[in-house]
């Protein structure tokens, strides 16, 4: 009997991992990007249909505005998690940090990645759990923090990593999106602290001149070979793309290019038209937006162009056009000096960036289509021209195109046909259905703090 005392032992899987290097949790955090963003279900790429890039076939729903309550789960358990646990590990000197970077730039890509993740889930919810999460057991139910809040302590957070980051040290390892370019981490930083810094515009306009003019000078992305995109794997099932997935491997079709879409681009003979959308018989055929009636898009409707859905094709996360357009806005409501005059080079140029980038640029066209009424700058109408060109040049890079609709207004967008609420196109996601039961009294709070009501029309902190 004396081996007896090892029978406590007889439940725990010796195959059972205890810890992963942070190089794997770095890349794992990566990798839920497009996951989290793009997903493979409606769900995943609501933003897309909110602005009207793509428009649903066979199985409308979700661009009639029927899904309410969205879990974020997903985010903190996964990705989140996996960034708070590179910052212990290389704090606690684990030996799970070693070789996989200096301990300033694994903390610092993190902190950025933290942000990034963060800014996407408070432009979807509003208020959520920040400061009390990540703590596993030590806060099982933590406070919503304010949306306001959270904007300052992330612009705080992009500030302090990009000034921890050490050039002149290791990079990261794992990094499956800039292959440990610390100086590409910074532009990630700064671009992305640009483009919040338009968001408080008319929440806090003070402060968001005042970062804007800091990211700018702390460097943001400057030309289409910085631009930032997630890059899938042709040859690997495991890291296709998502658009492919849907239309190749689960041969479901269930997305067409929207009307709204081609409607604006087709009689303007945007070079970019065929690659946004596939072409049949000579043109693009883009499908009505917001109807519930059930369509079959195989050669009859143009679905998402093969630039987007190739098993190997990449999603844009920021990029000089965009950089352009912010600047250009930036311009127009006074955050810069340069005003109109400033504006109207920003956008000229951010239009023809855009052409570069999707490799349609040629002088002639370009030339003729920025003289078009509808697309010429002018001061009466020009936050308008800039933000619906910012829109379809951001085509699937939706949810970032959501943002500057609920901001502006534009462009204009009719709400779906046969919506399922008469409200219109939502403005933010409903806090996932099981939160009243799992951490009931700061949910409660939360909804107060949104006007007493948890629905998919309380405006943003940013809003008000």
């Amino acid at each position: 009997m004396v081996g007896c005392n090892k029978f406590k032992d007889i439940n725990i899987s010796p195959a059972q991992l205890t810890s992963a290097s942070t190089k794997a949790l770095l890349t794992n955090s990566l990798q839920q990007i497009p996951i989290l963003t793009m997903g493979n279900d409606a769900a995943g790429r609501l933003g897309a249909l909110y602005v009207q890039h793509i428009s649903e076939g066979p199985y409308p729903a979700s661009s009639l505005y029927s899904d309410r309550n969205l879990n974020f789960a997903a985010w903190y358990i996964g990705p989140l998690y996996n960034l708070q646990t590179i910052i212990n590990y290389n704090n606690d000197g684990r030996v799970e940090a070693e070789n996989n970077g200096s301990k300033d730039n694994q903390i610092a890509v993190a902190r950025i990645l933290k942000a990034y993740y963060y800014l996407l889930m408070t432009d979807k919810w509003g208020d959520i759990p920040y400061s009390e999460a990540l703590q596993g057991n030590g806060a099982f139910s933590p406070v919503y923090d304010k949306q306001q809040d959270i904007y300052t302590d992330l612009f705080k957070e992009l500030t302090e990593a990009v000034a921890q980051i050490k050039e002149n040290e290791v990079g990261v390892v794992g990094d499956v999106l800039l292959n440990g370019d610390m100086a590409a981490w910074k532009r990630f930083a700064n671009t992305q602290r640009m483009i919040m810094a338009l968001r408080l515009s008319k929440a806090d306009p003070a402060k968001g001149k005042t970062e804007y003019a800091a990211a700018i000078a702390a460097g943001v992305i400057s030309s289409n070979t910085q631009n930032i995109s997630y890059k899938f794997l042709a040859g690997d099932p495991n890291n296709y793309n998502p658009w492919y997935n849907n239309y190749t491997v689960s041969l479901r079709n269930d997305y067409a290019i929207s009307k709204t879409v081609t409607d604006y681009m087709q009689p303007k003979n945007d070079p970019r038209l065929p690659v946004y959308g596939e072409v049949l018989s000579g043109s693009v055929v883009g499908l009505t937006y917001g109807r519930n009636q059930a369509v079959n898009l195989p050669a009859a409707y143009s679905r998402i162009g093969s630039y987007f859905r190739g098993a190997g094709s990449s999603m844009p996360i920021f990029n000089y056009a965009q950089v352009l357009f912010t600047q250009a806005e930036a311009a127009k409501i006074g955050y810069t000096a340069g005003g109109d005059a400033e504006a109207a080079i920003k956008y000229l140029d951010a239009i023809k960036t855009s052409w570069e980038q999707h490799g349609v640029y040629s002088a002639t066209p370009y030339a003729a289509y920025t003289a078009l009424p509808d697309v010429l700058y002018s001061p009466a109408d020009g936050l308008k021209k800039i933000i619906t060109e910012k829109w379809v040049h951001g085509y699937l890079n939706s949810w970032e195109v959501w943002n500057d609709w609920r901001r502006t207004g534009f462009p204009v967008l009719t709400p779906a046909v046969d919506a399922t609420d008469a409200r219109g196109i939502p403005v933010r996601l409903g806090y996932p259905a099981n939160e009243n039961a799992l951490n009931g009294e700061h949910y409660k709070a939360a909804v107060t703090n949104l006007g007493g009501q948890d629905d998919n029309y309380a405006k943003m902190w940013w809003l008000k």
